[in-house]
């Protein structure tokens, strides 16, 4: 199961109120590539997967397929603003190794890639 933080809910509460799409929800997703050698990728959604765990906490909803659950059990969302950066942040405690940027990363199952024969979708 994934957690998400107040400031996390409210971001996602705010875009769907912006965009008007109230029955929308934040799709998070694992993915092969980047440096580590996966890498997540957050977009909003309005149609559920047959195979989507749907979560709702402090009043938005987050859809994750089973594959990408798997690795982001136990996982939580936040987000966070900085005078460098904003935008949703993953704390995953699966992630053995992570690239610097924070996209990209690696389990002991899953391990990375050799090096040079993967890049960072960031720089």
């Amino acid at each position: 199961m994934i957690r998400l933080t107040p400031k996390a809910a409210e971001r996602i509460k705010a875009v769907l109120l912006r965009e008007n799409t109230p029955d929308a929800f934040l799709r998070l997703k694992v993915v092969p590539g980047g440096c580590s050698g996966m890498s997540y990728e957050f977009a909003f959604d309005e149609s559920k997967g047959p195979d989507d765990v749907m979560l709702e906490m402090n009043g938005a909803r987050v859809a994750v397929d089973s594959r990408s659950n798997f690795f982001l059990s136990g996982s939580t969302l936040d987000w966070v603003q900085t005078l460098m950066k904003s935008g949703f942040e993953l704390k995953n405690p699966n992630a053995s190794t992570s690239c610097e940027c924070g996209v990209s990363f690696s389990t002991d199952a899953f391990p990375p890639p050799a090096p040079g024969t993967a890049t960072c979708k960031t720089h």
